[in-house]
């Protein structure tokens, strides 16, 4: 009886994303570089729109981000689709058995994740991959809603210094005793207190991380091993419903 209002709520959320004007900078330049396209990719036409979240709707496992690509999820319309850093994060939930396939290249192409969902604090592509405070604060009702609906979160993977303090300041100002002071290390494991899941804090899979070596595959590994180490036990993958960022 409880499975039909949870879909119904996700695919109010995704119509609202998608829908979303609030931010005019950033409406202007998703909807710029839609129209300009980069020489590669000149027969695509552009998603130029919010882009909601991605995965299982029963996920245990919520990995975080910053925001769209403009040639990557601003593209294809699906999150972390299209661009290097969704090819290393796809590849790296693939391998720990979160995604059936190591592959992101559009929406239709496939793709499911398993205990798994992938979504971002700011659902437009920023000029300059830099999200401004008041830009943060729109898209923030979006994010506390998808904390509400993923009923069975057990562990959350932040991806990058940003994206970590976006949600430790979401759990706050939720009223949870949040510790004050959180270190951001890749890698690791953080308690935030009871009833809130475990925080693992990574790089972010950003060029200017993996070019220069800051971040390597099997230290992205090793973020989605301690995320599937800290899960509970569950022989099967949870199944079944609609998918968020699918087309409803």
């Amino acid at each position: 009886m409880g499975a039909r209002p949870d879909r119904d709520a996700w695919a109010a959320l995704e119509r609202e994303v998608i829908a979303c004007r609030l931010c005019p900078r950033l409406v202007a330049y998703r909807e710029e570089v839609a129209r300009r396209k980069r020489l590669l990719y000149r027969d695509w036409e552009y998603w130029g729109r919010p882009v909601p979240g991605f995965g299982d709707p029963r996920a245990r496992l919520w990995v975080v981000g910053l925001a769209p690509a403009a040639h990557g999820a601003n593209r294809t319309g699906r999150i972390f689709t299209g661009d290097a850093s969704g090819d290393w994060l796809f590849r790296a939930l693939h391998r720990a058995g979160f995604a059936n396939q190591p592959t992101s290249e559009r929406p239709g192409d496939g793709l499911r994740l398993r205990d798994c969902y992938v979504s971002a604090p700011v659902r437009c592509a920023p000029p300059g991959n830099r999200p401004l405070p008041e830009e943060f604060a729109n898209c923030r009702p979006y994010l506390e809603r998808e904390l509400r609906l993923l009923r069975r979160l057990e562990v959350v993977v932040t991806l990058g210094r940003v994206s970590t303090e976006v949600m430790l300041r979401l759990f706050r100002d939720l009223g949870h005793p949040v510790p004050r002071h959180v270190e951001f290390r890749h890698g690791e494991a953080h308690e935030l207190g009871p009833g809130l899941p475990r925080l693992v804090t990574s790089y972010h899979p950003s060029r200017q991380n993996t070019q220069t070596g800051k971040l390597s595959e099997a230290m992205f590994d090793q973020v989605f091993a301690l995320a599937r180490e800290l899960l509970s036990v569950e022989t099967e993958p949870a199944a079944g419903g609609a998918v968020p960022g699918e087309a409803v």
